[in-house]
């Protein structure tokens, strides 16, 4: 697929370039990001430089992951990373797909990741058909959980040793979203369990 670029009242989402490796190697200095996130520590400028320059560019043209590098749209400062992982083929019944981010420290608390959090979600259910997101984190990253309850995912609960963080597995909270959540009423009909 070819890199796609969408916006938003305060952001620009596009494909990563070599431009970004510096930015995104200074982000990745904060501890935050490794203790949550599976980047490595220390983080290197041959980590960003690998992460821009063939992680992104191949999930792309793969058609497997689309990372986006969320800039603000004035001043152009890298906000974070933000991806889309299929988690199956979208040309099958199954139609799922991922959505993980990590926010630069100096960007946090302005709402920027949900808003272009919101943008991806709305792309990957109207041009990618995707028919059901899903979100989930470490047990206890209270800030990636904020971000996915206000892009509109519900919580589904806490899936016990889900991710294996540093060689130990952890528990995850999970989350979905579904293109109804949002109002939109293409892909697959949704049958909720009526209970009993």
């Amino acid at each position: 697929m070819e890199p796609v670029t969408l916006t938003t009242d305060r952001l620009i989402l596009r494909p990563f370039g070599p431009d970004d490796v510096e930015a995104v190697r200074a982000a990745c200095q904060d501890p935050e990001i490794p203790r949550w996130t599976p980047v490595p520590s220390p983080y290197t400028l041959e980590h960003a430089r690998d992460f821009v320059t063939r992680t992104c560019p191949d999930g792309w043209r793969d058609d497997t992951i689309y990372n986006f590098a969320v800039t603000t749209r004035d001043e152009g400062y890298l906000v974070g990373a933000m991806g889309l992982v299929r988690l199956a083929q979208l040309n099958t019944a199954e139609r799922q797909a991922e959505l993980g981010y990590w926010t630069a420290k100096e960007q946090r608390g302005r709402g920027l990741t949900a808003e272009a959090a919101g943008s991806v979600v709305r792309w990957a259910f109207e041009e990618l058909g995707v028919e059901r997101l899903e979100w989930y984190a470490e047990a206890g990253n209270t800030g990636s959980r904020a971000v996915a309850l206000k892009t509109g995912f519900r919580m589904e609960g806490t899936m016990r040793g889900k991710i294996v963080h540093r060689g130990t597995r952890r528990d995850a909270w999970v989350g979905a979203l579904l293109p109804s959540d949002l109002g939109l009423t293409h892909g697959a009909a949704y049958l909720p369990h009526q209970g009993g």
